[in-house]
C-alpha cells in the first residue's frame, strides 16, 4: 500500500499546479489521472487545442477574404488543408502534455495512472491498488452538461471534443448555446467555411457580461455571418441520416420552427466530474449542483480532503483552478495560500476578443456603488488604426467615490492580454487614477486603458 503526503486527484490545471507545487515546498505527492495524457480537459479537449484551431482558422480567414490585398499581399491558389491544421493542433497539445508529464518528473510527483474512487476518508482506489495520504486534493474538473433530452451521439450530434476533429468542414452547423465554447467553435468552423446559426436561451449571447459589451460584440458577430438566435430554446433533436433535424422555439413560448443542420454542437454549460468518486465513503458533502463546498483554505467538510476547480463553486476557468491548485499546496504546506475571487478575468477567444474582469456596470450598481464609468474606443488607438483592426473598446468602471476600479471590460483583438493589467491593478486596490498616470507605450493597444482609465473622470486626449 502506497502512502504520500499528498495525493492529488485529477492532472488537469488545478491538479497539475497543486502537485507540483507541492513537491516543490518537500512534500511526497502522487497525482492521480486516467487520461493517457496529462493537463486534463484544457489541455487535451479543451482551452488549448481550441485556440490552436483558433488562430489557424483566423489565418485562414484573412487570407481568403482578400484583407491582406489592403497591405500589399496577394495570395493566389489558395485552399484549405484541413487534415494538416488538425494535424498541428494535436502537436501542439502533445508538446504541452508531454511538458507537464516532464515538470512531474523533475519535481518527483509520482503519476498513479488509472480512476481514483474513495474506500475511505483516508484511503483512495486506483486501479488495483489502495492509495493512502495524508491530504487529499479533488481537483477532477467537469464534463459537458446537457439539457433535459437532450444527448450527442458522438457523430452528428457533439460535445466540443469531437467539434475540434471535424474532419470536414460542415456545410450547417448548428450550435446550442451562446457562452464561450459555442461562440468560440461557431467561429472556427464559420471561418473555415460553414453556414452557422447559434442558438441561446437568454436573451443575449454571453449574458454574464457587460451590456455595453455585449451588445457590440453581437453586432460584429452577426457582421461576420453567424445567425445568433437568441431568445431560443431547443425542444428537440433528432438525427435523420447523416444530418439532424432541430426543433427550437421561443424561450417564453410561441411557435415551433425546425433547422436542418450536418452537425449540431452542444455547448450549454458544464457541471462538475465527480461520478465515480464514491465521495459517500469518504463523507464528502455535495451541494443541491452537485459542487463540493469549501472553506477559504479549500477544506471539504472532512478536513484533510480538500477540492479545487471545476468541483467546486466559482467560475469553471482554468486559470481560476490553476491558481487554486498553487494556493491549496500552500496551505497544506503550512504557509498562506490566496486566490480573489473578485479579481478573476474571464475572455471569450474570437476575434475580436471579449474580455472582463470584476463588476459589470449593472452588478456594480446593484452593490449599491455609485459608478463613473470611462469609455475608449480602438477606432481612436493609434496601434489599432496602423493594423486596420479598430473594431471594439476598452470600459472601465469605478466608484465615485473612491475611484477605485470595479471592473474592466474589453472588446478586441488584444482583450485577452490586456485584461492581465486590469487584473492586477483591481488585486493591488487601483483607482482609475493609478492607471492613467501610469505611462504606456506608444504606440500600443494598451493605451486605450489609459485613455478609458482618464475617461472615468474627465475627458480622454484622443478622441
Amino acid at each position: 500500500m502506497a502512502s504520500f503526503d499528498v495525493l492529488v486527484i485529477g492532472g488537469g490545471p488545478g491538479g497539475y499546479v497543486a502537485a507540483i507545487r507541492a513537491a516543490q515546498l518537500g512534500l511526497r505527492v502522487a497525482c492521480v489521472e486516467k487520461r493517457d495524457a496529462l493537463g486534463g480537459t484544457c489541455l487535451n479537449v479543451g482551452c488549448i487545442p481550441s485556440k490552436a484551431l483558433l488562430h489557424a482558422s483566423e489565418l485562414y480567414a484573412e487570407a481568403a477574404s482578400g484583407t491582406l490585398s489592403k497591405f500589399g499581399i496577394g495570395i493566389k491558389g489558395l485552399e484549405l488543408d484541413l487534415a494538416a491544421m488538425l494535424k498541428e493542433k494535436a502537436k501542439a497539445v502533445t508538446e504541452l502534455t508531454q511538458g507537464i508529464a516532464f515538470l512531474f518528473r523533475k519535481n518527483k510527483v509520482t503519476w498513479l495512472k488509472g480512476a481514483a474512487a474513495f474506500e475511505g476518508p483516508g484511503e483512495v482506489r486506483v486501479g488495483d491498488e489502495i492509495v493512502t495520504a495524508d491530504h487529499i486534493v479533488i481537483a477532477t474538473g467537469s464534463e459537458p452538461a446537457f439539457p433535459p433530452g437532450l444527448a450527442p451521439d458522438g457523430e452528428v450530434i457533439v460535445t466540443s471534443t469531437e467539434a475540434l476533429d471535424f474532419p470536414e468542414v460542415p456545410g450547417h452547423l448548428i450550435v446550442v448555446g451562446g457562452g464561450y465554447i459555442g461562440l468560440e467553435m461557431g467561429s472556427v468552423w464559420k471561418r473555415l467555411g460553414a453556414d452557422v446559426t447559434v442558438i441561446e436561451y437568454m436573451p443575449t449571447i454571453v449574458p454574464a457580461m457587460d451590456a455595453d459589451i455585449i451588445t457590440e460584440f453581437t453586432k460584429i458577430l452577426a457582421k461576420q455571418g453567424l445567425v445568433l438566435k437568441t431568445g431560443m430554446k431547443v425542444t428537440a433533436i433528432a438525427r435523420d441520416g447523416a444530418r439532424a433535424e432541430v426543433t427550437v422555439e421561443p424561450a417564453e413560448g410561441g411557435a415551433a420552427e425546425t433547422m436542418m443542420a450536418d452537425r449540431v454542437l452542444l455547448a450549454v454549460g458544464r457541471r462538475p466530474n465527480t461520478d465515480g468518486l464514491a465521495l459517500e465513503k469518504a463523507g464528502v458533502a455535495v451541494n443541491a449542483r452537485g459542487q463540493i463546498e469549501v472553506d477559504h483554505q479549500f477544506r471539504t467538510n472532512v478536513p484533510h480532503i480538500r477540492a479545487i476547480g471545476d468541483v467546486i463553486p466559482g467560475p469553471m476557468l482554468a486559470h481560476k483552478a490553476m491558481d487554486e491548485g498553487h494556493a491549496v499546496a500552500e496551505w497544506i504546506a503550512g504557509r498562506v495560500g490566496h486566490v480573489n475571487p473578485d479579481v478573476i478575468p474571464a475572455v471569450v477567444y474570437t476575434m475580436p476578443e471579449a474580455a472582463s474582469v470584476g463588476l459589470t456596470e449593472a452588478e456594480a450598481k446593484a452593490k449599491g456603488h455609485h459608478v463613473r464609468v470611462g469609455q475608449f474606443p480602438f477606432l481612436a488607438n493609434s496601434r489599432a488604426k496602423t493594423n486596420r483592426d479598430t473594431a471594439g473598446f476598452v470600459k472601465i468602471i469605478a466608484d465615485a467615490q473612491t475611484d477605485r476600479v470595479l471592473g474592466v471590460h474589453i472588446l478586441g483583438s488584444m482583450a485577452g492580454t490586456m485584461i492581465a493589467q486590469a487584473a492586477q491593478a483591481m488585486e493591488f486596490g487601483a483607482s482609475s487614477e493609478d492607471i492613467a498616470l501610469t505611462c504606456h507605450a506608444h504606440p500600443t493597444h494598451s493605451e486605450a486603458m489609459k485613455e478609458a482609465a482618464i475617461a472615468v473622470r474627465g475627458t480622454a486626449l484622443h478622441i
